[in-house]
C-alpha cells in the first residue's frame, strides 16, 4: 500500500525528509481496526517528531495523527464498529501513524464521524478536539453542562486561531463561557470573532492590561495553546486566586510557582495520547468524547476548522504542508485528500 515515511530526520526542505513508499498493508486483531484512509490533517506535533536529529530509521517512520475514512477490517474483540463505519480519530503517537493508505488503531479511541461533514472537514478535527477537549472538562474541570453557572465565568485562551485553539473556543461557548482568545494578525483575529470569542486581544503585547482594559481584574480559567514560557508571568498574573491554568506546550525555562502558590491556584498539562501510550482504563472516553462531538458538529453547535487542503496525499503535499505549520503563522487546521 502507499505511504510516506522518513528514514532520516531532516529539514522539511530536504525532499528526503519525507518520502513516497510502499509498504505491506496490515491486519486487525484485538481491540484494533483497519481503516482506509480518506483524509488526513497536519499538526504541531508531525513537526516536531520530524525534526531534525541524528537517528537513522532502520524502517521507514510512518507520522500523522489525525485522519478520518471507512472501517475496512476489524479485529475479533471489537464491539464499537463494523465494516463500512465512517470514522475519525488522532490515534497512538507510539504507532504507525496515518501517512498510509491503511492504518491500524484501537477502536476505543475512535469516534464515528459527523454525518455532516465530509471526510476532508472531518480529518482536521480529531487531536486539536481530544485536546482542546481534555483540556476543557477533564484538566480544568469545567462541567460541560453547566451552563447556568458557567456563563459567569472567563477563560483566556491564548493562540485561539491556532488548531487547539479554534476548537476551544467553540467548546468553551457550547459549555457557556466567556472567551476570551488572542490573535495578532488581522485574519486570525477575524477568524476568532467568527468562531464565536467574546472577545480578542494580542498576545505580541502584555496580556494582563489589556484584560483589565476589557473590564476583567482576573479570569477563571487559562488554556495556554501557545509558548508557556513566553506568557507564564503574564497568565500567573492574570489567573483569578484558586483559578486553573493548563498547557500543552512544554516549557523550556523553570516556571515560577510563587504567585501560583499565594492564589492557591491549579496548574496542569494536557497531552492527548497519555490514554493510548499507557493503555489507561479510561481509553475509552475518548471514543466517548469524539461521538458527543459529533453530536454537536450534526447539531451545528461545531464547526470544522479547516482553513487549507492540499491533494493529493503524497510526500511533496505532506513537506508543503509541514512548511506551512513551521512558519507558526497559520489559522485552523491544513487538510490533504485523495491518493
Amino acid at each position: 500500500m502507499k505511504a510516506i515515511g522518513l528514514t532520516q530526520y531532516l529539514p522539511i526542505e530536504n525532499p528526503k525528509s519525507l518520502e513516497d513508499i510502499e509498504i505491506s498493508k496490515p491486519s486487525p486483531k484485538g481491540h484494533n481496526i483497519l481503516v482506509s484512509i480518506k483524509s488526513i490533517s497536519i499538526n504541531p506535533i508531525d513537526t516536531k517528531v520530524r525534526a531534525a536529529k541524528d537517528t537513522v530509521e532502520d524502517t521507514p517512520k510512518i507520522l500523522g495523527w489525525d485522519a478520518s475514512g471507512i472501517v475496512d477490517e476489524i479485529g475479533e474483540e471489537v464491539t464499537l464498529f463494523k465494516v463500512g463505519d465512517e470514522v475519525y480519530y488522532a490515534g497512538d503517537i507510539t504507532k504507525p501513524g496515518a501517512y498510509s493508505e491503511f492504518q491500524l488503531v484501537d477502536e476505543r479511541i475512535v469516534g464515528n464521524k459527523p454525518t455532516s461533514l465530509s471526510f476532508t472537514q472531518a480529518a482536521a478535527l480529531p487531536l486539536t478536539t481530544i485536546t482542546a477537549y481534555e483540556a476543557l472538562f477533564e484538566r480544568l474541570h469545567i462541567i460541560r453542562e453547566d451552563s447556568k453557572n458557567n456563563s459567569k465565568k472567563t477563560i483566556l485562551i491564548v493562540g485561539g486561531a491556532g488548531g487547539v485553539g479554534s476548537i476551544c473556543i467553540q467548546l468553551a461557548k457550547v459549555a457557556n463561557l466567556i472567551v476570551i482568545a488572542t490573535a495578532s494578525r488581522p485574519e486570525t483575529i477575524s477568524w476568532v470573532k467568527d468562531l464565536g470569542a467574546d472577545y480578542v486581544i494580542d498576545h505580541c503585547k502584555e496580556l494582563s492590561q489589556q484584560i483589565n482594559s476589557l473590564g476583567f481584574e482576573f479570569t477563571d480559567y487559562i488554556a495556554i495553546f501557545n509558548d508557556t514560557d513566553e506568557h507564564w508571568e503574564d497568565v500567573t498574573n492574570i489567573i483569578r486566586p484558586q483559578g486553573k491554568i493548563v498547557s500543552i506546550v512544554e516549557n523550556k525555562k523553570p516556571l515560577n510557582q510563587a504567585i501560583m502558590k499565594i492564589k492557591a491556584a491549579t496548574f496542569v498539562w494536557e497531552f492527548m495520547f497519555t490514554r493510548s501510550m499507557f493503555q489507561t482504563p479510561d481509553m475509552i472516553e475518548q471514543h466517548k468524547l469524539l461521538n458527543w462531538v459529533a453530536h454537536e458538529i450534526d447539531s451545528g453547535k461545531i464547526h470544522s476548522t479547516l482553513n487549507k487542503i492540499f491533494s493529493p496525499i503524497n510526500a511533496e503535499n505532506i513537506r508543503q504542508a509541514h512548511a506551512l505549520i513551521e512558519t507558526g503563522q497559520t489559522k485552523g487546521k491544513i487538510v490533504l485528500e485523495k491518493w
